[in-house]
Parts: structure tokens; C-alpha cells; sequence
């Protein structure tokens, strides 16, 4: 049977300087889906991270931004995990993806980090690979030299308006996504796809 996911990580950098820059796609997530619910973050030491709590009807799900850089974000996920007794299967962790195209969404379970430093610090950190990622598509500079500079700039207005629709689209999948139902999520997504430009899905692991 499914599990529930009852742990959301948003991943991004902490700080004003970061906010619009491609690589705090899963920061914007996290925000649109606090503030549909009324939901606000607050600062938790203890679990080096914002946190808020979502409450929906298969149970309550928390939602997560680490609050140190990217490279270290396994220690909040970790943290988290382990104060809540939670296996891999249960997270859901969302990021940024270079290698989809601006606003393009895709689920899937398990598999590498593809060079994304928050997904290596957190397979690290875990010990475990088996978490749930939601990818959203940010495009790539086309010179793997760049990639670094890329992530961290702010994308033309029309590729951040592209990324955002992505989002908006992503967050309609959620109660299926929380419920477990990824199937029934990636089913959505492909309907999508045929109504709209950029939305898409893909349980292939890496």
C-alpha cells in the first residue's frame, strides 16, 4: 500500500539575495502551498529549518524549508525524519531540476541526486535514496560550466512565469501526492500535459 508523505521539504538558500533565483523553485513551492492553506513557517533550532504544519484529511503532513545553505540541507530532512519516526517513502522533497524545461513538473521515487548538491546532501544524510522528489523544471544553460551561476540567477520573465505555472499546476496534485496516490498524481500530470505547455510527468528513476 502507499505511504502517506508526511514530511514535504522545500529546497532553496536561505536570504533575501536568493529568493527569485532558480535554485529556490522548491522554497516558491513551499510558500504557494503555506500560504493556499493559511499556514505560516516558524523558525525550529532544533531542526536547523522553518516548519509549518498542513492538516488535510489523511492526517497531517509537514512542510519543511532548511534554514542553511542548499549543499547542507540533509541535516534539517534528517533531523526531521528521525524526530518523527518517518522512512524514506514518507518524504517528498522538492527542488529545483536543470535538466526539464522551465516549468515542466515531474514525480517520481528514488534514484541519484544528478549532481543537485540539496539531493546529494540528503541521500548523505539519510543513508537512503527512496524518498519522493517533485522536480520542477528551471532549464538548463547548455554549458555544464555555467550551471552554478545559472541556478543561482533569477531567471528571464518569461521562464520564471513558465516556473511559476509549473507550480500552480503541481500544487492541484497535491492531496492526490500526500494521500500516497502517485499514480493517480502522474495520471493528472499527463492529462495536463496534453491541455497545457510545460506540464509533464516521469516515474523513471535516474
Amino acid at each position: 500500500m502507499p505511504s502517506a508523505i508526511k514530511l514535504l521539504v522545500g529546497l532553496g538558500n536561505p536570504g533575501p539575495a536568493y529568493l527569485l533565483t532558480r535554485h529556490n523553485a522548491g522554497f516558491w513551492f513551499a510558500d504557494a502551498l503555506a500560504a493556499k492553506h493559511g499556514l505560516r513557517f516558524r523558525g525550529e533550532a532544533k531542526f536547523n529549518a522553518e516548519v509549518a504544519r498542513l492538516a488535510l484529511g489523511n492526517g497531517d503532513c509537514y512542510l519543511c524549508k532548511p534554514s542553511r545553505f542548499m549543499n547542507d540541507s540533509g541535516r534539517a530532512v534528517q533531523a526531521l525524519a528521525s524526530f518523527y519516526r518517518l522512512a524514506p517513502e514518507e518524504l517528498l522533497i522538492v527542488h529545483d531540476e536543470i535538466d526539464l524545461a522551465p516549468g515542466t513538473v515531474r514525480l517520481k521515487q528514488g534514484g541519484g541526486h544528478g549532481g543537485h548538491n540539496g539531493l546529494r546532501d540528503i541521500i548523505e544524510a539519510l543513508g537512503d535514496n527512496n524518498f519522493n522528489r517533485l522536480r520542477i523544471g528551471v532549464g538548463h544553460p547548455g554549458d555544464s560550466d555555467q550551471v552554478a551561476d545559472y541556478v543561482l540567477s533569477r531567471a528571464p520573465a518569461a521562464e520564471e512565469e513558465l516556473i511559476l505555472q509549473g507550480i500552480a499546476a503541481a500544487l492541484e496534485l497535491v492531496p492526490e501526492i500526500l494521500a500516497g496516490d502517485m499514480a493517480r498524481a502522474m495520471n493528472k500530470l499527463h492529462s495536463s500535459e496534453k491541455h497545457a505547455n510545460g506540464i509533464n510527468n516521469d516515474d523513471k528513476q535516474d
